[in-house]
């Protein structure tokens, strides 16, 4: 549905927590607003029921053209749940609109995507799994639920984590999807041990898999930061990655991560 917005807050605010709504700033005296709006109402009668254009006329609501900082039209921003989550400015080629709106939009199992989200964070991988693989059910080509399923699974079957990875390049996903490709590697080292390099570090390395096996992550990051202290470049830096790869899985803030993460700087230089 199309149309020219008159109350702001009904119209786009209240609405967005509905659907996303995709609000064109726009002005009769600009040139190429008028390129750009028939591509946008061509684009949102194609995805009826994904997201809902609005067009606010900034001349008319120079208020909310002020509130919301627009300084250059044509401006497009795309409101969620209350909210402008991105925006572009000027007339793109509709190929480039396309993406732009595949990378932004929200997903519409977003609600059950963040609650999966949360449980992970939590440890509650099990529940977690349960949400994704529902979804993954519904929606097999959802790259979000993908990634998140890999990040569930990644422990009880790495080799299925791996799988559902193949070919999900999107950037937005690169570092959860690096952080299980850098654990499932070190697992198949743990069931092959004959790859790795011969040295007197190889039992103390193949111990500090282990531990991270076991979600044992304290144990396993002190083991780690070590080899890096005594062996830097074992396994090509192996340590070191194992290292970043499990703080991003933990996250900055998580307690374990904080504790580990100066004497991993110290190690390195």
């Amino acid at each position: 549905m199309l149309y020219d917005v008159t109350n702001f807050q009904a119209e786009v605010i209240n609405r967005s927590f509905q659907i996303p709504v995709l609000v064109d700033f726009w002005a009769e005296w600009c040139g190429p607003c008028k390129i750009l709006g028939p591509v946008l109402e061509r684009l949102a009668a194609a995805n009826q029921g994904r997201w809902a254009l609005a067009k606010v006329n900034t001349e008319m609501l120079t208020d909310i053209a002020i509130a919301y900082h627009i300084q250059s039209i044509p401006n497009v921003k795309l409101f969620f749940e209350g909210n402008a989550i991105a925006e572009f400015v000027g007339a793109l080629p509709e190929p480039m609109i396309t993406q732009w709106l595949n990378e932004h939009l929200p997903n519409k199992h977003h609600q059950r995507i963040e609650a999966a989200k949360k449980m992970l964070v939590e440890d509650k991988t099990a529940e977690a799994q349960s949400i994704l693989e529902n979804i993954f059910d519904e929606d097999p080509e959802n790259i979000e639920a993908k990634v998140l399923l890999a990040k569930a699974l990644l422990f009880t079957s790495p080799e299925k984590a791996v799988a559902l990875l193949h070919g999900i390049e999107e950037p937005k996903f690169a570092e959860t999807t690096d952080t299980v490709l850098a654990f499932t590697r070190l697992f198949e080292l743990q069931e092959k041990p004959d790859e790795l390099p011969e040295s007197e570090t190889t039992q103390r390395y193949l111990s500090a898999i282990a531990q991270l096996r076991q979600q044992n992550f304290d144990a396993a990051l002190s083991a780690f930061v070590e080899i890096i202290r005594s062996d830097r470049y074992y396994d090509d830096d192996g340590s070191r990655k194992a290292c970043i790869a499990i703080f991003k899985y933990l996250g900055e803030e998580h307690p374990v991560t904080v504790k580990h993460r100066r004497e991993f700087s110290s190690a390195l230089y």
